[in-house]
């Protein structure tokens, strides 16, 4: 990170600059972090430039210019999500900030620092990756700006964009540059990236599936194209081998079929690079990010979900990839030796923390296109082994100073109900009194608009919950996520879900109004006010309405909230 640590390393000059808007915190969480230490292990010369200044390039150059490219992520978060909340009002912290101030990184973070790489390495080839670009990367509705936005490669300027989990892409834009560091159009072609050329002047291969998306300019015209777009593009993620155009103006937007997932091998070894799981040490305040995930483990990549409100199918993929059992067991002896070690793994988990080890049958790169593994039915090609992952945490608790282990990640309760094995040890011994489960709502057309499990499934699993609690003896809470103001959800529904609460006896913590993230199928349905098939819905789209909707849900202020009802004997 600076000039100084280059010179004890003997370095004179980088190959790859890596600019982030978080703090640089060395744990696989960490998008720099991972990326840095697996390049790093290629044997090249990575520098890490955090949440630089961005009122001048002084900040991004202080390491000097790379000899191959530079790499930019907006950070974990997009960052008008980072900055503002579903009323578009600022927040007041940033968890991936020292001290957890807010304002560490600009607004549409990728477009800035790309500028900043810009005046400070002309000519340096520059790829833009992470959360931001990956859900930007064609035609997008913008919430905070209440408009349409073209793809953030056009705006940005940058040579190319890596979308998804970008291991693969980065190792291979460094092996192409790092070979014929001139011809930028070496790097077209590279699976999991998108590339603006003139319109038609690249070629996709003749035999290959094309997902042709709508062009800006007709969706700026017609909003229910918005739908379409999204559609084709969630198609063209899980179609494997798929290809995909826009036409935005005179200039075309390329995505190469995705990349494959990581196997458990690439997995296991990614995750046994030296990571130190602490801040740079030129940090004075603590990160709160930091701290919460220091002692986490990421035992799986992806979801088989595929709700409409989640950007992780884009982004992460449908298919889960695991690690190895020895792989978490070798990542937990490891941490018993940290110098910070206290005892206790806060989590074992991923986007869903139920799904390690789930697989389909089909294999990976099989063309299906289904959006979800679980709704409206489980897929019988679906295949997860939970009491494995039972078995999986009690082998690490069980290992020597281990204290405790903590699924902290939500689990997904249709499927944790079909096995309720798995759903007695993790109650037993895995929640610490709080277990994280998001029913959303309990109307079934908004359910099924969110592609969740009716809402029976939910109730059963409370009823299960509640009797295998009171066998344990342990008093236990379950934290609802639930959601207001979805497209397609009316007063009515809210009133609804507030019946059922206070039938229950419920005050939740965890209510999140509905934010439109760009790319996915909940958005565009905000956007063009009809469902997937094109029938009108209800939206409610001004801040009041939305507001009247949240407020449904939450108790009056001031009176005392809890996660749940405290359990009958507790």
């Amino acid at each position: 990170m600076t000039p100084a640590e280059m010179d004890r390393l003997g370095w004179d000059a980088l190959d790859v600059l890596l600019v982030s808007g978080d703090a640089y915190v060395d744990h696989p969480s960490f998008g720099a972090a991972l990326l840095g230490r697996l390049l790093a292990s290629q044997g090249l010369r990575v520098g890490i430039i955090a949440q630089p200044h961005w009122d001048s390039p002084v900040d991004v150059a202080r390491l000097g210019r790379p000899r191959l490219f530079a790499g930019v992520s907006a950070g974990a978060l997009d960052s008008m999500l980072a900055h503002y909340t579903a009323f578009r009002k600022k927040r007041h912290e940033d968890a991936y900030t020292p001290g957890g101030r807010h304002g560490a990184r600009p607004n549409r973070a990728c477009i800035v620092y790309t500028g900043l790489v810009r005046q400070a390495f002309p000519g340096l080839p520059v790829v833009i990756g992470g959360v931001e670009a990956s859900l930007r990367r064609v035609t997008h509705y913008d919430f905070w700006s209440d408009r349409l936005r073209r793809s953030i490669l056009l705006d940005s300027k940058a040579d190319l964009l890596v979308y998804g989990m970008g291991e693969r892409a980065t190792l291979e834009v460094a092996r192409r540059l790092r070979d014929n560091p001139e011809n930028l159009a070496d790097l077209r072609g590279i699976a999991g990236t998108a590339f603006a050329v003139r319109a038609d002047s690249f070629g996709i291969p003749a035999d290959a599936s094309v997902e042709v998306l709508p062009a800006h300019e007709a969706i700026e015209n017609d909003a229910k194209l918005l739908m379409e777009a999204t559609l084709a593009l969630e198609r063209q993620v899980h179609g494997g081998d798929a290809w995909a155009r826009q036409r935005c103006g005179d200039r075309e937007i390329v995505l190469t079929p995705p990349a494959a997932p990581l196997t458990t091998s690439e997995l296991d070894a990614l995750y046994a690079l030296p990571f130190t799981r602490r801040p740079h040490p030129q940090y004075q305040e603590p990160i709160p990010a930091a701290e919460m995930i220091q002692f986490s483990i990421t035992s799986h990549r992806g979801c088989g979900g595929g709700c409409s409100f989640c950007s992780l199918a884009l982004h992460q993929g449908r298919h889960v990839a695991s690690r190895s059992e020895e792989s978490i067991e070798a990542e937990a002896r490891l941490m018993t030796r940290h110098p910070d070690w206290r005892g206790s793994i806060t989590d074992i988990g991923g986007p869903t923390a139920n799904m390690w080890g789930a697989r389909c049958m089909r294999g990976a790169n099989d063309s299906c296109r289904r959006p979800s593994c679980l709704t409206p039915k489980f897929c019988p090609h679906f295949r997860s082994n939970q009491m494995a992952l039972a078995r999986l945490l009690r082998r690490v608790k069980d290992a020597p100073g281990v204290a405790h282990v903590r699924v902290a990640s939500g689990i997904r309760h249709d499927l944790a109900l079909r096995d309720e094995s798995y759903l007695t040890a993790l109650l037993e011994s895995f929640v610490g009194g709080q277990l994280k489960v998001a029913p959303e709502h309990c109307c079934d057309a908004v359910l099924q608009a969110m592609r969740k499990p009716d809402f029976a499934a939910f109730e059963k699993f409370m009823t299960v919950f509640e009797r295998i609690s009171r066998k344990t003896g342990r008093e236990q809470y379950v934290v609802p996520y639930l959601m207001s103001a979805f497209p397609g959800c009316s007063d009515a529904d809210m009133r609804a879900l507030a019946d059922w609460l206070r039938r229950r006896g419920w005050k939740p913590r965890q209510v999140q109004c509905f934010i439109p993230a760009p790319g996915t199928v909940a958005t565009a349905m905000y956007y063009a006010g009809i469902d997937p098939a094109g029938k009108s819905i209800p939206v409610a789209r001004t801040d009041a309405e939305r507001i009247r909707q949240h407020r449904l849900i939450l108790p009056p202020e001031g009176a005392p909230r809890r996660a749940s009802k405290r359990l009958p004997g507790a």
